[in-house]
């Protein structure tokens, strides 16, 4: 299909541009990093190594992944404008909404390589020197796949930030708002009005439907609620239980979060002049 043929010239852009080793060596310098100091006091406490990792990837996931994602898809259309390559692909027998997905899903696959084999490195440093519960690998599985699915959520954002404008230059600018927006500003901005609030409008299912506006709150939720073994040391076990929504949910919102962004780029780029 030609969708996978421009997902593939993505690969291969990404490979050629290093990005793909670039991304890989980051995340598996950091992971590891994390993995072989964070884990050193597991011995004296008793705690699943891996388990702690989680936490710790979970959160440092939530500011490099979509960051990443977002430098790899903020110039994916109006690069290839100013370049003056979009009337060529377009000239080929190819589909508007081929060329916006193709490019995301080549993407997203650049950075489910990075994040496999970086992460994994930290996984299987810990594995190898044993303690490693069957829960907490559960737990790890979940979060690559969700650290995934966060990537490939601001890969649409970008993509759809890149159908917008006309330069290069917007188009950074306007990735770095998201990220600042969904990263830093929108936790901040909430915390504010819940104090304002002291809990008079927003009760516990209003706050829950703020945090499945932001795609890293899902994040956060899913990964430091979804296993026993994980939520223990993130602090949020107990009976006082924050996160009333199933694991599902959060898969499903953030599902959602890669295929709104992705339709309205489609749509947007569908009626773009050329």
């Amino acid at each position: 299909m030609r969708l996978f043929t421009v997902a593939a010239q993505e690969v291969r852009v990404g490979l050629r541009n290093r990005w793909v080793l670039a991304t890989t060596v980051l995340m598996a310098a950091l992971a590891l990093s994390l993995a072989l100091l964070g884990s050193a006091p597991t011995g004296v406490v008793k705690a699943d190594p891996l388990a702690v990792v989680v936490v710790s990837l979970a959160s440092l996931t939530i500011f490099l992944v979509p960051l990443i994602a977002l430098l790899l898809s903020f110039d994916s259309i109006v690069g290839e404008h100013e370049r003056g390559t979009l009337m060529l692909l377009l000239a080929y027998p190819v589909a508007r909404w081929q060329v916006v997905v193709g490019k995301g899903l080549g993407q997203v696959v650049i950075l489910g390589v990075a994040t496999v084999l970086g992460y994994g490195s930290a996984a299987a440093a810990l594995w190898l020197r044993g303690g490693v519960g069957t829960q907490a690998l559960q737990a790890f599985g979940g979060m690559v796949l969700t650290s995934v699915m966060l990537g490939a959520s601001f890969v649409a954002i970008g993509g759809l930030a890149s159908t917008l404008v006309r330069e290069r230059a917007t188009a950074a600018g306007l990735a770095v708002g998201v990220w600042l927006f969904f990263v830093l500003l929108y936790d901040t901005a909430l915390l504010g009005v819940l104090v304002a609030d002291q809990g008079r409008v927003l009760g516990k299912s209003e706050l829950d439907a703020l945090l499945l506006l932001n795609p890293t709150d899902v994040y956060r939720l899913f990964n430091m609620t979804a296993s026993e073994a994980v939520s223990v040391y993130s602090g949020m076990a107990g009976p006082g239980d924050p996160a009333a929504l199933p694991a599902p949910v959060f898969l499903a919102v953030l599902a959602a979060w890669v295929l709104v962004p992705l339709a309205l780029a489609v749509a947007v780029f569908r009626r773009r002049p050329l």
